[in-house]
């Protein structure tokens, strides 16, 4: 165990998280005695507080106090680009790796409700600040982490060793859960799924937790709350808006727009409308989110002008629908094409005003049921489950 003193930067951040009412007091003895620098490698690339883009790199050999800021600072901090075979000082192309934004990470362990002796099984190590805050609190023996990444897992382990309270990490996929160690009052994940894997609801007791970020294909993302009754299933609801690195073994792996003109000019084959419904108004996360709910097998990109225009492109995983929507600075009206068995923009609308005629509620109105026939999101109750568009108006 290392002995250390606590400096300006760690009292301020922990000052700042109680202010916010994501670090409670419970958790406050675990934040002081296992402090995020033992925890963070020597090269960071510091993210932002509210989105998922990346600073340049910041170099603790070459600017001590720059790297100490950010990692007592609200933010995330990228640890890993490529799954490692990322190498030099700019930007990779996908972050692969990170240490979570300290407020999230309190505001799920608040959502953990986690008891003295209880078994918590965390999905995800990443750096080990996470299941070495839980064994803090729980003993080290109640906590087992699974991570993907065998390199990743020893400099988890090796920071957990500097820190104190050494929780068991193994090295396997995280879908599977660890099932030698089950049953767990609580699951957690510190990675993002688009399903749940049925391990982690069957290896979780009754009446047990299993909190974790769940995100559609089209965009948006939450934390689901979900408790595990007697019968397999799990329900709850969302607490919060996330953006968390996906799962490995659930990453997309998405047609490419090439694949969908048919090797045509755009427009190609499709119908021409217009619109009044910008895209702007569906960029926001949680309207990504609503989107996806309703919008099984879809997803978009953007293409950018230098005018400030654009064009939103939708598109069917089975690569034979498409949508395209320009938008303008300025107008009221929006040009419109779609191809396809799927008409992709009138789904979008749909979507759009189903959510608009309920009050445009926000993700704590929805929730998730898990069971036997796969899972299902529902508003307000598991009695209204959220339609697919087609049958948006029923």
């Amino acid at each position: 165990m290392i002995t250390r003193t606590e400096g300006a930067g760690p009292a301020r951040l922990a000052s700042a998280l109680v202010a916010a009412g994501a670090l409670r007091s419970d958790w406050l003895p675990a934040f002081h005695a296992v402090p995020r620098d033992l925890f963070v490698p020597d090269r960071i690339w510091p993210g932002i507080s509210d989105g998922t883009r990346q600073n340049p790199l910041v170099d603790r050999g070459k600017d001590p106090d720059a790297w100490l800021r950010a990692v007592y600072s609200d933010i995330p901090l990228t640890t890993q680009w490529d799954d490692g075979s990322h190498t030099g000082d700019g930007l990779g192309r996908a972050p692969s790796s990170s240490s979570s934004q300290p407020s999230m990470v309190f505001s799920m362990l608040a959502d953990l409700d986690v008891r003295d002796g209880q078994r918590v099984l965390e999905i995800g190590t990443g750096t080990g600040w996470t299941s070495a805050l839980l064994a803090h609190r729980l003993g080290a023996g109640n906590v087992v982490s699974v991570e993907y990444d065998p390199g990743v897992a020893r400099a988890a382990q090796e920071n957990q060793r500097r820190a104190g309270p050494s929780p068991l990490v193994v090295v396997g996929d995280g879908q599977l859960g660890h099932a030698r160690g089950a049953p767990y009052k609580r699951v957690v994940a510190t990675c993002s799924v688009g399903r749940i894997p049925r391990a982690w609801v069957e290896q979780t007791s009754p009446g047990g937790l299993v909190v974790t970020p769940w995100g559609t294909l089209y965009g948006g993302e939450a934390i689901a709350r979900l408790t595990v009754g007697g019968d397999g299933t799990a329900h709850g609801r969302f607490t919060r808006s996330s953006a968390f690195m996906r799962l490995r073994q659930q990453r997309r792996v998405l047609p490419p727009h090439t694949a969908f003109l048919g090797g045509q000019e755009w427009p190609a084959d499709g119908a021409r409308t217009t619109t009044a419904l910008s895209p702007v108004d569906l960029s926001g996360w949680v309207e990504q989110f609503v989107t996806g709910l309703q919008m099984p097998g879809a997803f978009w990109s953007v293409e950018r002008y230098d005018d400030g225009s654009y064009t939103l492109w939708t598109y069917s995983t089975d690569a034979l629908s498409w949508a395209s929507i320009d938008y303008e600075p300025g107008a009221d009206r929006f040009e419109v094409v779609q191809s396809g068995p799927r008409r992709l923009w009138d789904e979008t609308e749909a979507a759009y005003l189903w959510w608009d005629a309920r009050g445009r509620p926000g993700f704590e109105r929805f929730g998730l049921t898990v069971d036997g026939d796969g899972e299902r999101a529902w508003l307000d109750s598991p009695d209204h489950p959220v339609p697919a568009v087609g049958d948006a108006h029923t």
